[in-house]
């Protein structure tokens, strides 16, 4: 439902909002501890030289100070803020959480067991315009493979593979993951004579949002490209498949480079294993960049089928030396997933709901003030069985008391009378029945909130 934020770019959800935000949580949790990744949870703050070290990210971030300094004065000098941005060891809310992974990694090898499987979930912030999937303040979910020393390819292909499963459970449109390799694209660069790679990745990376008339111009004016080198690095970045013809294709265009073959057999194995393990989910898509620096092979980005002007919901990609501690290197693959972006869609298009607004099952009811205690022992027997029990906080007349539980989304109210009699009523269906409190159970659907698609 769309409602108004009293604090742009910072959600927050209702009751029954918040029970789908927990249901894709649990649900991916529970599909990457099926893969064997274990959780970890990184500090919310960094020093800015650790969090701008790679990539141009510079205009994203939150720096943090104090409203009053160590002398009680209630504000700052312009001065002093302009020398917090510049200085490294002023600390920043991270804008992601593979950046602080790495230094995770960095500063605890030694007691981490590689290849080491990592998922993490948790808040994030970007000082960006807030608009329609683009938030403040946001919630993301990563996993990622770190080795030590090296990284076996393998890991690349297992990571999309547990993604798109981990996707395919939630209560969300049809997706593809959108796959490239950095390796693919610098490869090709370099040999139509193309030495600055980097840039010309990034003005791919633009390539949905311009236009290829405005990409074609800034690699000529910017990266001094010819009319024929910008065609050819515009041709590379139309091809896509949904299976390995993308190789055929790529080289009918005549670019030979040893590392372009290395990319193209990356990115051939992992569309390879999708079509026989995840048929339909994932494409060979050549205009995939990704901006930031870090990444070196495989690249990829997910959107929602009709659904894209939302954005990606998933990205991400391997990275060789984001962390390194001497000669000692780090090598890592790794997505993450916009949980935020995806439940605002969820949410916005009531592609799912919960079946109800609170987890409480039960309501039990007071005959009178004296029987509070003994509804107390009821809903305690309840408790023990599994069963989210709420007591009455008033004696009010019965129908009070049902209409209570009814605003509160509560199915059942239980009845005992001054003979110790327990009855519990449906208050949807009207009906009423005998009950005993030591054996008594909903239906295995009204026992707990659950997510239902539309």
């Amino acid at each position: 439902m769309a409602r108004t934020a009293s604090l742009s770019g910072f959600p927050e959800w209702l009751p029954r909002e918040r029970l789908v935000e927990l249901h894709v949580l649990d649900t991916l949790r529970k599909t990457f501890e099926l893969h064997g990744f274990s959780s970890i949870e990184t500090r919310a703050v960094e020093t800015v030289g650790q969090l701008l070290r790679k990539g141009e990210i510079d205009k994203e971030v939150y720096g943090l100070s104090r409203l009053q300094d160590d002398e009680g004065e209630a504000s700052r000098s312009t001065t002093t803020d302009k020398a917090d941005k510049a200085d490294p060891n002023a600390l920043a809310l991270h804008f992601d959480l593979t950046v602080p992974f790495a230094r995770y990694v960095v500063e605890n090898a030694g007691y981490l067991a590689f290849p080491f499987r990592r998922y993490q979930i948790q808040k994030v912030w970007r000082g960006e315009r807030p608009q329609e999937g683009r938030a403040r303040e946001f919630t993301q979910a990563d996993i990622d493979v770190v080795g030590d020393g090296e990284l076996p390819f393998r890991y690349d292909v297992e990571i999309a593979l547990v993604i798109a499963e981990a996707l395919s459970a939630l209560p969300i449109p049809d997706f593809r993951l959108r796959i490239n390799n950095r390796k693919l694209a610098e490869g090709f660069y370099r040999g139509i004579g193309l030495t600055d790679t980097a840039g010309v990745l990034r003005s791919i990376d633009r390539l949905e949002k311009i236009g290829e008339g405005k990409v074609a111009e800034l690699l000529k004016s910017e990266l001094g490209a010819s009319d024929e080198q910008a065609a050819l690095a515009l041709k590379l970045a139309t091809i896509r498949t949904e299976d390995t013809s993308f190789v055929d294709q790529v080289r009918a265009l005549g670019v030979t480079d040893d590392l372009l073959e290395e990319g193209l057999s990356e990115l051939q194995q992992v569309i390879e294993a999708a079509v026989q393990r995840a048929p339909g989910k994932v494409v060979a898509d050549l205009s995939i960049a990704r901006g930031l620096d870090y990444y070196t092979g495989t690249v990829v980005e997910t959107v929602l089928v009709g659904h894209e002007q939302l954005g990606s919901i998933c990205s991400g990609g391997r990275y060789d030396a984001l962390a390194s501690k001497g000669n000692r290197k780090f090598p890592g693959v790794g997505l993450s997933i916009g949980v935020t972006r995806l439940v605002s869609r969820i949410l916005s298009q009531e592609l799912a709901t919960a079946t109800r607004a609170v987890p409480t099952a039960v309501l039990v009811a007071l005959n009178n003030d004296d029987s509070w205690s003994a509804a107390q022992d009821v809903a305690a027997q309840l408790r023990g069985r599994g069963i989210a029990t709420e007591v009455a906080a008033k004696a009010e007349k019965f129908g009070k008391q049902i209409k209570f539980a009814d605003r509160r989304g509560i199915p059942f109210v239980w009845f005992t009378d001054d003979d110790g009699k327990h009855q519990v009523k449906d208050i949807r269906s009207g009906a009423q029945v005998d009950a005993d409190p030591a054996s008594w159970s909903p239906s295995e659907e009204d026992l707990h909130v659950r997510v239902i698609t539309a």
